[in-house]
């Protein structure tokens, strides 16, 4: 039981004294290259699904399924 008391002691320890917190612009910018990461992700992801969802039908005329109806002939 000591080692257990021990252990939560030594962590609340070690995550209030010693952890170095990052400060609230740090946590703002972080944010920030996240999101814009995600959406340019977002984007690639959309414009790959768009450009292989184009298929052909009829001389002249496309339809479009995005990529799993490509994928799956639905």
């Amino acid at each position: 039981m000591k080692k257990i008391i021990s252990y939560f002691k030594d962590s609340y320890l070690e995550l209030t004294q010693k952890v170095s917190w990052p400060t609230w612009a740090e946590l703002q910018n972080s944010a920030i290259v996240v999101s814009i990461a995600s959406l340019i992700i977002a984007l690639i992801v959309f414009i790959m699904d768009f450009s292989f969802g184009i298929q052909k039908i009829h001389f002249g005329q496309f339809i479009w399924k995005g990529l799993l109806g490509f994928l799956y002939g639905a």
